[in-house]
């Protein structure tokens, strides 16, 4: 049962006891109760498009390909933390063409104006 079904039914219900109660009849009111559902969790993810991501919680760790850029320069790099300090860089590449990058847990992987990076398989 949806939210809004249920909410709809609860209406249902809240309308016939007002009007049992204005008739001056007791109502007998039973609401069903709401289904609990978890969603399971999407996981890191296996392809990844312009942004910084950690690797082992955001993206899946491993190898990963692109067919380059998506403007005029793909630019990616693996680092030690997201601290955008030069220091932390632990590789990086101007791509002109295709590329391939392997990511281990733990890494944040930055990257800007690429195609869609696919986990290879």
């Amino acid at each position: 049962m949806t939210d809004q079904e249920v909410i709809d039914k609860a209406m249902e219900i809240l309308d016939t006891a007002e009007s049992d109660i204005d008739a001056g009849i007791e109502p007998d009111v039973t609401i069903p109760a709401i289904e609990e559902t978890e969603e399971e969790p999407a996981g890191p993810l296996t392809s990844i498009d312009q942004g910084t991501y950690l690797v082992g919680e955001d993206v899946k760790a491993g190898s990963y390909k692109t067919s380059g850029p998506s403007s005029s320069m793909c630019y990616w790099s693996r680092n030690k933390d997201d601290s955008g300090e030069f220091g932390s860089i632990i590789a990086n590449d101007i791509l002109q063409g295709p590329g391939r990058v392997t990511l281990s847990k733990g890494e944040v992987f930055e990257t800007n104006g690429c195609e869609t990076w696919e986990l290879a398989k």
